[in-house]
């Protein structure tokens, strides 16, 4: 394929069909590249520009580009609509009814992504097979957003090591977190515990990113495959983010600049 084309295949999770179509429209009418990303809004612009200047680099044809944008709207629209769903468990297994394990499911959603991975949790503990897992991701250049509750915002719910130092030493991890002068209510709690990979693979889980949440504990989750679910999960976080509800962190911790 050329660099247009890779690009848009790879833009294609994060954009969906309707951003794909409306670049598609666009370019057919041969508008400039600013044009062509305006009104996208920040997080698709930066997604969607690598797009556009490989139309550019590339000769593209306008036509051409344009046809190959639809059909990856089409076929994206097709593959949003077939969705896979199951439970997973941490805690005791039953040979009587087989379930998927936490541990290995979040792993498993870890290694699955190839270009954005975003994790939050409430409680966090060092997990070594989590730690490789983001390891690698990161290597590979997933961009690694982990989103975490501080001692401060639990209050005296959580103790002992901020969650945050459970991803210390993992190169390429950004952390988030919600400030605790940003709560609208006194005693809110950041208790969401997710991963979504590249928007079309979505866990979602009672357990927190510890051995006892992801392993020892009964907790109960969904794994979710394609459908709007892992797009709009992933979409409300990065919403929450570039609104200024969350945070950056330290690795230590702290409030990050």
């Amino acid at each position: 394929m050329s660099a247009f084309e890779d690009a848009a295949t790879a833009a294609a999770p994060f954009l969906g069909a309707a951003a794909l179509r409306t670049l598609a429209e666009r370019v057919s009418q041969g508008w400039p590249e600013e044009a062509v990303l305006s009104g996208l809004g920040d997080e698709l612009i930066d997604t969607a520009r690598p797009i556009v200047q490989a139309i550019g680099r590339d000769h593209e044809p306008a036509s051409q580009a344009a046809a190959f944008l639809r059909g990856l709207a089409a076929g994206y629209s097709r593959q949003v609509g077939s969705v896979g769903v199951e439970t997973v468990w941490s805690g005791p297994s039953s040979h009587a009814v087989p379930v998927r394990a936490t541990a290995q499911a979040l792993v498993d959603v870890v290694a699955a992504a190839t270009s954005e991975l975003v994790l939050m949790t409430y409680s966090a503990k060092p997990h070594e097979p989590l730690r490789q897992a983001l390891a690698a991701a990161t290597a590979r250049g997933v961009r690694t957003t982990v989103v975490v509750e501080t001692l401060q915002g639990a209050g005296s719910a959580l103790a002992g090591s901020e969650p945050a130092a459970a991803f210390a030493g993992v190169s390429g991890v950004q952390l988030w977190h919600w400030p605790a002068g940003r709560r609208s209510q006194r005693g809110a709690k950041m208790h969401a515990k997710l991963a979504v990979a590249d928007r079309s693979v979505l866990l979602v889980s009672s357990a927190n990113l510890t051995q006892s949440g992801v392993e020892t504990n009964i907790e109960a989750g969904i794994l979710v495959r394609g459908g709007s679910a892992p797009v709009r999960a992933a979409e409300h976080i990065a919403e929450l983010k570039a609104s200024g509800v969350l945070g950056r962190l330290t690795v230590g911790g702290g409030p990050g600049e």
